[in-house]
């Protein structure tokens, strides 16, 4: 047993020992029959009440009371009338002199009990997280146990002529129960009683350990869209983080112990879930974050579609899961008429069958357009509004978002979104479609028949002319600089193989031939140094090329004053020394002289 249940036990058993008499009226149960459904991972139970007025004051009101600890996890609580059958509306209260330890509820009945009067009424309470694992941890291969802490007599504040209750456990797998007297085990079923003439908050604590196969199977967070669209489809999308609240496992899963024994080397861990979805579901799909999930199967009828899903890999205690369900719906299923109004009537809970549902959120995407909206619940849950944007939507979607806490399947009730739509609205889109198709194809009309070429006498045109000559002209230029430097490189040649072979001769014919071709370049050079002067085009670039063209002849000047420098030095024999140091600082000029002229290059040919 955990601590804390302990300790909300001790307070209880404390409070009822304090509280000594009747807090709340003269009203007498002559009868009560509980029966405690435990074959689930939550308990469900349901009582029946047989209340009778023997005071001389009239009654409204009833009063259940649950311990704190059951009054935590409460997770539905409906009343309701025997003959006839009628709900009735029931609102947690908080009387003065009820010590925290105790949960109160008020039920207002349908008439007002007057003295001898009786009323039959059948309560159903579904509690959550009320069977706990124990022990805590367990291997692979161990059974499942969970304990279920309760009364053998009915806690309430009114005194009980005759009480019985009976508890419907999984199997006849028992461990230990809490042995009173009148109490009886027949097979899966535990009875304790009938109890006659119980005063007022009277309580006797009883434990049931027992094995329990169920899934114990949460969603953490379920998120739940419903796209209603007035083109004839309801699209349902679930987005769940389903963890198991059982037992953990303790130690290392076995998956060939699994493969091989699934049933006693994996009792505790559940491999499937089952939804009931609607008869006409169609387009379903199941997948996770890596993909689609093929390990599932539907079967379908005229009065319901059941889907079978296997998550990846068997789910044991503490172990999670996240994975999305998706399927559409027939609109003229959903979608009604009411007094002006039209309204969506869905169903608020998951369709999985014993999934326990921690903190649900449903959104109810409405069409664009929708206006004056209202939604009908038979439960309390919390609203909000959003606006959801989509393809071709200008104002976005309404979205009604429900939330609400601790939700099981009894909570699979419908609900009523109600709002006011205008046929019209549905010609928003197919007109902006054809709209957009429209503006498209014109564009293409206009687009192949105009002439968008540039007038050959226009200065724009002239422009262009004048600029692609200069272009082409600073091709040339560059062009015939690159020959003038492969001259000056042929002529270093020939200084290199003079010092290797000392003919003086060859040396002195390069000289000739290279002399010649420059000579020649420098006359190609001059027309098209003319025109880029001339050509208003080439203002901005001129300037540049003057100055190349002026480096390059200061160039050949160096280099012819070096090469005859080294050939009089050679025809005078001096040493090798001599002569570097005589063209020493003519080398140093014509490797500066050769920098500034690359540069210029490369400005050009950025340009």
């Amino acid at each position: 047993m955990k601590q804390s249940s302990v300790v909300d036990l001790l307070l209880l058993l404390l409070t009822i020992a304090v509280l000594a008499t009747p807090a709340f009226s003269d009203l007498v149960l002559s009868k009560v029959e509980r029966r405690i459904d435990v074959t689930s991972q939550f308990a469900r139970v349901t009582k029946t009440l047989k209340v009778v007025n023997p005071g001389s004051e009239s009654v409204s009101e009833f009063m259940l009371i649950f311990p704190k600890f059951l009054g935590n996890n409460l997770a539905y609580l409906s009343v309701k009338t025997k003959r006839p059958v009628a709900n009735l509306s029931v609102k947690k209260a908080d009387p003065k002199g009820i010590p925290d330890s105790i949960s109160v509820y008020s039920v207002g009945l349908p008439k007002t009990l007057s003295k001898g009067d009786t009323l039959t009424l059948e309560v159903v309470a579904t509690f959550t997280n009320v069977l706990q694992p124990f022990p805590e941890k367990i291997t692979q291969g161990e059974i499942h146990l969970v304990m279920l802490q309760e009364s053998s007599q009915y806690l309430s504040p009114y005194t009980v002529e005759s009480q019985s209750l009976s508890i419907k456990l999984p199997n006849a797998r028992i461990e230990s129960y809490s042995k009173l007297e009148n109490t009886k085990l027949q097979g899966s079923e535990l009875k304790y009683g009938p109890y006659k003439n119980l005063s007022p908050f009277s309580y006797s604590p009883i434990v049931v350990h027992f094995e329990s196969k169920a899934a114990f199977s949460v969603a953490e967070k379920l998120v739940r869209e419903i796209e209603v669209s007035h083109w004839g489809n309801v699209q349902v999308t679930e987005h769940y983080n389903v963890v198991h609240r059982g037992a953990q496992l303790k130690g290392e899963f076995s998956r060939l112990d699994f493969q091989a024994r699934p049933n006693p080397r994996g009792a505790s861990a559940f491999r499937h879930l089952l939804a009931r979805l609607p008869p006409r579901a169609h387009s379903i799909y199941y997948r996770d974050d890596i993909g689609n999930i093929s390990t599932s199967e539907m079967q379908s009828d005229s009065k319901k579609t059941e889907l079978l899903i296997e998550p990846r890999f068997p789910l044991f205690g503490g172990w999670k899961t996240f994975f999305t369900i998706g399927y559409g719906l027939p609109l003229s299923d959903f979608l009604f008429a009411s007094e002006g109004k039209r309204f969506v009537n869905i169903s608020f809970g998951s369709p999985m069958i014993d999934l326990v549902t921690e903190k649900l959120i449903v959104q109810v995407v409405l069409p664009e357009g929708s206006k004056d909206i209202s939604v009908t619940t038979p439960f309390a849950v919390k609203q909000s509004r959003e606006i959801k944007y989509s393809h071709l939507d200008i104002a976005g979607r309404p979205v009604v978002v429900l939330e609400k806490d601790n939700v099981v399947l009894d909570h699979n009730q419908h609900i009523q979104v109600y709002y006011k739509f205008s046929n019209i609205n549905l010609l928003s889109e197919p007109l902006m479609l054809i709209s957009g198709f429209f503006v498209l194809f014109i564009t293409c009309i206009i687009y192949t028949r105009a002439d968008f070429s540039i007038s050959k006498s226009s200065p724009t045109y002239l422009a262009k002319l004048q600029w692609d000559e200069v272009l082409a002209t600073l091709q040339e230029v560059q062009s015939i600089i690159q020959k003038c430097l492969a001259a000056h490189d042929k002529l270093e040649a020939s200084l290199r193989d003079l010092s290797r072979t000392g003919d003086i001769q060859t040396c002195k014919a390069a000289r000739k031939s290279t002399d010649s071709l420059l000579k020649d370049l420098s006359k190609e050079l001059k027309p098209l140094q003319g025109f880029l002067q001339s050509s208003p085009s080439a203002s901005h670039i001129s300037p540049k090329v003057e100055e190349l063209v002026v480096k390059e002849k200061e160039l050949q000047e160096k280099l012819m004053a070096k090469h005859t420098t080294v050939v009089e030095g050679y025809e005078k024999k001096s040493s090798g020394r001599d002569i570097e140091n005589r063209i020493a600082s003519q080398q140093q000029k014509i490797i500066a002289l050769r920098q500034e002229i690359e540069d210029l290059l490369e400005f050009i040919d950025e340009i």
